[in-house]
């Protein structure tokens, strides 16, 4: 996801630079919460987990290379993420690997707005395929996946798994 130096159509090379950020932060977030799918979810679906964690870590790695691209220092993942609610068997795990596809639906949909052309396109095609696997997982969708979701999940969400960042 490289991008240019200088601004950008949708504001400064600091605003991509902090949504690339952002984007990278969650796409840590996803990269572990796929760990805990995984774990959790049911033979029939294990595939499909497997393809999401693929996916999420592809698009962290070409994000460490966006942020550095842009002149800042990609941040690392954290040791652990609270879960935004528990996740005992497949059913949760069904239902938290949507919740991870529609967060990072909205991060990209921050980062397309943030970007230049270049990393915009990048941007959306991270946000389509996020909305697809959130379909997928969710078995519906959205009008508009990013921003639907974005501003669902603004609001505060209880920990599951004690006081480390949030997913």
């Amino acid at each position: 996801m490289a991008s240019r130096p200088g601004r950008t159509a949708g504001g400064s090379r600091a605003a991509a630079l902090r949504a690339a950020q952002a984007a990278l932060a969650a796409e840590h977030a996803a990269v572990y919460g796929y760990g805990v799918v995984g774990g959790r979810i049911g033979d029939n679906r294990l595939a499909e987990a497997r393809e999401g964690y693929a996916a999420h870590r592809a698009r962290r790695d070409a994000l460490v290379r966006t942020v550095r691209d842009l002149g800042g220092t990609p941040a690392g993942a954290a040791p652990a993420y609270a879960l935004p609610f528990a996740v005992p068997d497949a059913a949760a795990a069904v239902r938290l690997a949507a919740e991870l596809e529609s967060r990072i639906a909205a991060v990209y949909a921050d980062l397309v707005r943030a970007g230049d052309a270049s990393l915009r396109r990048q941007a959306a095609g991270a946000l389509r395929e996020a909305a697809v696997r959130a379909v997928r997982w969710r078995g519906s969708g959205v009008a508009f996946p990013g921003l639907t979701e974005h501003a669902a999940s603004a609001a505060p969400s209880s920990s599951a798994s004690g006081p480390a960042d949030a997913l």
